[in-house]
């Protein structure tokens, strides 16, 4: 299982930030590889990726969501990940949003893809598109979910 851990500033207050990111349908535009992503109810989702020309289709459930402050979410079928997304307020109009994901490449594309750093790179550039998306947006969201999701149980 490798982690990555990316972060980027943008420029846009952290409520913002946070709002859109909760906007899981409008990942395909910043995320290289989402071919779609589907809501099914406040806590899963359905996800069409593509990497390497092959084409993956998963569940996943977002485990706990806190408005403006994390979103973490593990993978219910297919390649096993799990992550979290958190927003720091720097100041009024500037959010650091860090993503940390636990990933476990399924197949020999994705364990390339992971061995040579591959999978690095795309998550770094998916949080500079996800920069670009919001700031041509002049720091405005296309959507909100201010839902609260408590973490599961520990045992």
């Amino acid at each position: 299982m490798s982690t990555i851990t990316e972060f980027v500033d943008v420029h846009a207050p952290v409520s913002a930030a946070y709002n859109q990111w909760t906007q899981f349908e409008s990942f395909p535009r910043f995320m290289d590889g989402v071919e779609e992503v589907r809501q099914v109810d406040d806590t899963h989702t359905h996800w069409k990726i593509a990497m390497g020309g092959v084409t993956r289709e998963f569940d996943a459930t977002i485990t706990e969501q806190h408005p403006d402050e994390r979103v973490a979410w593990a993978s219910d079928s297919g390649p096993k990940h799990a992550g979290v997304i958190t927003f720091h307020r720097l100041d009024d109009k500037t959010t650091r949003v860090t993503a940390q994901m636990d990933l476990d490449p399924d197949g020999f594309a994705e364990a390339a893809a992971d061995k040579l750093g591959i999978l690095d790179r795309r998550v770094k550039e998916d949080m500079q598109r996800f920069k670009t998306f919001i700031e041509h947006r002049d720091g405005r969201e296309t959507g909100a979910w201010r839902g609260d999701v408590a973490p599961p149980p520990q045992h």
